[in-house]
């Protein structure tokens, strides 16, 4: 009889189709890994989603750190999630968002985040966040195999470059972290719920449909946000959001996994 080798289930999160389906392909020839792939933030939940209904949930998750995120010349596309009612009206979900999210609500599963570049600032709001890992996209496939089966061991893996720029972040973090807290604590329960949706990414429209309110009212209900915390913008209003330990709503998208293969 055969020794039965325990599966590793990995999920890549990724919208750059040939990079998301190559480094599927890579990790699927490993004998103990069995790889899926989703092109988008809530595609990435739902395939989570429908996993945990199957039974055969995911150990790890690989996300690009810039996932949703459109460069300075804006050609890169990120699609909506198809054959999902009012997806069209929810803004991508970021890779540090989408650690949140998968923290928050399935913190069985271990993430790591794939960066082009290194950048101590947003590595530290990825462990804040809740990823066990930050790796650079181009490292060799043994050193990121090695990277999965040690977050699996509840290992934290950095590049030893960021370590000390990644403690100082975290130091400046802590510091802010107190007030943000209080100024999150004047917000109305109502108000709270219109945050998360906001630090979910999600657009006025597609708050309101979620939270059945008036796209009026959550106007409202955002200016109120904005100026009880302070700030002129959602993307501040985010920012300090997660300072202070504020997750997203969560979301729903569509599945791509079909052997490893981006739909």
């Amino acid at each position: 009889m055969g020794v039965s080798v325990a599966r590793i289930r990995v999920l890549v999160v990724d919208d750059h189709r040939i990079f998301a389906e190559s480094l599927a392909a890579a990790l699927a020839a490993e004998p103990d890994v069995d790889v899926s792939a989703a092109g988008s933030g809530p595609a990435a939940l739902r395939c989570m989603e429908r996993a945990v209904t199957e039974g055969r949930r995911y150990d790890v998750m690989l996300v690009d750190a810039d996932l949703g995120v459109l460069p300075s010349n804006g050609t890169r596309h990120v699609p909506a999630p198809r054959g999902v009612p009012g997806a069209e009206s929810e803004a991508p979900v970021d890779g540090i968002s989408l650690v949140a999210g998968v923290r928050s609500g399935q913190p069985h599963i271990r993430t790591v985040v794939l960066a082009e570049r290194d950048d101590p600032r947003r590595a530290a709001a990825a462990l804040q966040a809740g990823a066990s890992g930050w790796v650079a996209k181009d490292c060799s496939l043994q050193r990121l195999l090695a990277v999965i089966r040690g977050v699996l061991r509840d290992e934290t893996h950095l590049p030893p470059a960021l370590l000390t720029g990644v403690l100082r972040e975290l130091t400046a973090a802590r510091k802010h972290r107190t007030e943000s807290e209080e100024l999150v604590e004047s917000l109305t329960p109502r108000e709270r719920e219109v945050l998360r949706c906001m630090v979910a990414g999600l657009g006025r429209k597609a708050v309101a449909e979620r939270l059945f309110l008036s796209p009026h009212t959550v106007r409202t209900h955002m200016q109120n946000v904005l100026g009880k915390l302070g700030v002129h913008s959602t993307l501040a209003a985010v920012a300090l959001a997660r300072r202070a330990g504020v997750g997203p709503a969560p979301l729903a998208g569509d599945v791509v996994e079909r052997g490893g293969q981006l739909a």
